[in-house]
């Protein structure tokens, strides 16, 4: 089993330094610790350092994010991805601050909103000290690696939680929860990194019985990525005389659940002809084509065609249930990814 003290030495010396990381020796503030691994969650650092800042610019505490409008929240959401999130983080700082503060262990964590398995002994531990190892995919590699866990996931991983738990187990573990656990996502992140791991700079080298063996830049297996399906939809611009833009909001729930968006049609396998299509815009227009954006979800790729027109005044009927925009005024939408690369195509067209 690796010595905890020899990942604590190369932590102490090493350690990311983070927006929402306590200073060495100083305890993590729960609400920064939470917000950042909601954020994190399916999100890289670098992508979510500037959406964590302009949160704590805007919500500095729980109860400032509890006491904002959903809408507002979402605005400040827009292009991190992951909807549901938000509308979860939203739903969970209004339970924290019922609560009077988040609470301690890690059991009443996983009962609240959108903190599930791995974020619950996650704040736990660096929040509050719990001896407790959260399990993401830095700790999963990790873990695989030292233990030389040759199981593909997600088989692996009843097994690779256990195996990290016994890492935990280790008395100076316990003595500092909060920088094990962080230095095993910096372990993960900087030096056991998916590719091409750095072994040589590794203060478990000693211990891995992957790098002994020749696997470490292996492990952990993982099954064959499945094709992801492909989905078309058309999206339409509509713009009155002053350039105002012709939004909606989507459902509250599902997919971009809440989000805002151009009028549009349904996505589906196969794309729309132009008779289909005309049957969703607000309203009979002579329609531009302008080109297609392209969009990665998890579990689909979407081609979105994009139509342009000119109203100079909307009709009301048009109206019901949209509203009008200025086009210098979008950036305060809660507009997703995929909605301001159409937007940003339509703009090139002016």
């Amino acid at each position: 089993m690796p010595p905890a003290r020899d990942l604590l030495h190369w932590y102490d010396r090493h350690r990311r330094i983070l927006p929402w990381r306590a200073p060495a020796g100083e305890t993590a503030d729960p609400y920064h610790v939470w917000l950042s691994e909601i954020m994190l969650q399916q999100t890289t650092v670098a992508a979510v350092i500037p959406y964590f800042r302009r949160f704590l610019s805007l919500f500095p505490t729980v109860d400032d994010l509890a006491a904002a409008p959903e809408a507002r929240v979402m605005e400040a959401w827009a292009g991190l991805g992951y909807y549901a999130r938000a509308r979860n983080l939203h739903a969970c700082a209004h339970a924290v601050a019922a609560l009077g503060g988040f609470p301690h262990d890690i059991a009443a964590l996983r009962a609240l909103p959108g903190i599930g398995g791995y974020t619950a002994p996650a704040i736990a531990a660096i929040a509050f000290g719990v001896p407790a190892v959260p399990v993401d995919g830095n700790v999963e590699r990790v873990t695989a690696r030292l233990f030389a866990i040759e199981t593909p996931l997600p088989a692996a991983r009843r097994m690779l939680t256990a195996a990290a738990a016994r890492l935990g187990d280790d008395a100076d573990a316990r003595a500092r929860p909060s920088d094990f656990a962080q230095a095993l996502f910096d372990l993960g992140a900087t030096i056991c990194t998916p590719r091409r791991p750095a072994c040589a700079l590794c203060p478990w080298r000693g211990a891995c019985l992957a790098q002994a063996r020749g696997l470490a830049g292996e492990l952990p297996h993982r099954p064959a990525k499945a094709v992801r399906p492909e989905r078309h939809g058309r999206a339409f611009h509509l713009a009155d005389r002053d350039g105002a833009v012709l939004l909606q909001r989507r459902p509250p729930h599902g997919l971009l659940g809440g989000m805002t968006e151009l009028p549009g049609t349904p996505w589906r396998e196969t794309p729309w002809t132009d008779a289909e299509a005309d049957r969703f815009a607000p309203l009979p227009a002579a329609w531009r084509p302008l080109g297609e954006v392209r969009h990665v979800f998890t579990h689909f790729a979407l081609t979105l065609e994009v139509c342009a027109a000119r109203c100079p005044e909307i009709p009301t009927a048009v109206l019901e249930g949209r509203f009008l925009r200025p086009a210098g005024a979008l950036d305060g939408e809660a507009l997703p990814t995929l909605m301001r690369k159409a937007l940003a195509l339509a703009a090139g067209d002016d």
